[in-house]
């Protein structure tokens, strides 16, 4: 049996579905479950429009307008003027008029989450109806019935016992049936409410269904020709990787690679099921495979670039050394506000950490640090991590820029720029 995940660039038009089918039609005769991510740029426009509902701004309305229209006009280009996934995504959309009908009086995440994993819930109806339209036969499966998380939203933490429990019970029938077309990023709690698993989590769904069913592999669709060292859209001559171990796919994506999903690898490490990463436009292609045993070879340093950075300076009012009881004060705040340290330093009288900006938390977060400590921070920064890196590599990526921190370990720079 083989997981495939199609990320929202591999479906962001009817070609791309069309695509994703003829992919599928290659693998005729093996059991797919097939992960689906919301359609091109969606889940960005679902996040604006909620912050339109929630701050009640006047372009909420035209948001979702553009949003409806858009996966219409897909669903046109695949069907023409009559098929009945027409009243499924009318249907589906419904939910989102729901829920911003009135005033908003539930915390943002949980808002968040109810209007943003519309957006795979739609993907997924048309994929199903066009796998279907063209013979293969597939069936539509909402995942938020078989992955199990608690409360928090936007970072839904998974219930494995019930999850696998859930997973093992339906689906291995429902995939002697035809192919099972279902969304990626999504949960459920016990209360029936949506969560999300993080941004960019569809990579993390498929590896829990994977590891649950004991598939043969998991193969996730990019639009690269698979996991390169650097993002080409920032630096030349990037090399591709034929294949990586777990390990080093972990520290990849720990440090913000974002090819893959930080949370994917550790449960298909577990099973012992390869991660292959290969281009959608070129199936055939080799990609690249994450495996245990793999063997590594670093031509070129390992380059992540994260982007809208904040450089955070804290340290005691009254001047005191920053002490293991103030640490603990702090961690104790960033786990509360879920706040994710990139990198940190301490010194005698501060403590600096890099984290990734949030819009609609940082303040808060600002301000229970302020309660406690005296705090200075940067915004709009970059932090640049270095796997493998050498000299000539750190001088290449700092020239011509202010380096606010700086921190190297035997395999590991990490530099926060202005």
């Amino acid at each position: 049996m083989l997981v495939f995940k199609f990320g929202g660039a591999s479906v962001k038009d009817a070609q791309g579905v069309i695509n994703l089918g003829n992919v599928i039609k290659s693998y005729t005769g093996s059991q797919i479950l097939v992960v689906v991510s919301a359609m091109g740029k969606t889940t960005n426009a679902l996040e604006r429009l909620t912050d339109a509902y929630y701050n009640r701004l006047d372009e909420m309305h035209q948001i979702f307008e553009e949003i409806k229209a858009y996966h219409y006009h897909i669903a046109h280009d695949l069907f023409g003027e009559s098929h009945p996934v027409f009243d499924d995504i009318a249907n589906t959309f419904v939910e989102i008029d729901w829920a911003i009908e009135d005033e908003p009086q539930d915390d943002y995440d949980f808002i968040y989450d109810q209007i943003v994993s519309i957006g795979e819930l739609v993907s997924t109806r048309i994929v199903n109806a066009w796998l279907n339209h063209t013979c293969i036969t597939a069936k539509w499966l909402d995942v938020r019935g078989y992955i199990h998380t608690d409360n928090t939203y936007r970072e839904g933490v998974v219930d494995w016992d019930k999850t696998r429990a859930s997973i093992q019970k339906d689906i291995p029938s429902l995939l002697n049936y035809g192919i099972v077309i279902t969304q990626g990023f999504l949960g459920g709690t016990s209360e029936n409410f949506t969560t999300t698993l993080g941004r960019e989590g569809s990579d993390y769904t498929a590896s829990i269904l994977a590891a649950c069913l004991g598939a043969e592999s998991v193969t996730t669709w990019k639009d690269v020709p698979g996991i390169l060292n650097a993002d080409p859209k920032h630096f030349a001559d990037t090399i591709k990787f034929d294949e990586l171990s777990y390990q080093e796919a972990i520290e990849m994506t720990y440090y913000g690679a974002s090819v893959i999903h930080p949370k994917t690898i550790k449960p298909l490490q577990n099973a012992g099921i390869p991660l292959l990463v290969k281009p959608f436009t070129d199936p055939s292609a080799p990609g690249t495979v994450i495996k245990e045993g793999a063997v590594n070879h670093f031509e070129k340093p390992v380059i992540i670039v994260k982007q809208n950075q904040v450089l955070l300076s804290i340290s005691a009012n009254d001047y005191s050394f920053i002490s293991e009881s103030h640490l603990s004060e702090i961690f104790g705040l960033f786990a509360r506000y879920h706040i994710k340290v990139n990198v940190m330093q301490t010194s005698a009288l501060s403590f600096t950490a890099c984290i990734d900006f949030a819009a609609d938390r940082f303040e808060k977060q600002l301000q229970a640090l302020k309660a406690i400590f005296k705090v200075k921070y940067n915004s709009d920064l970059t932090l640049i991590t270095l796997r493998h890196y050498n000299t000539a590599s750190v001088d290449e990526v700092t020239a011509g820029k202010t380096v606010l921190m700086k921190q190297t370990s035997r395999n590991t720079a990490q530099i926060v720029l202005k």
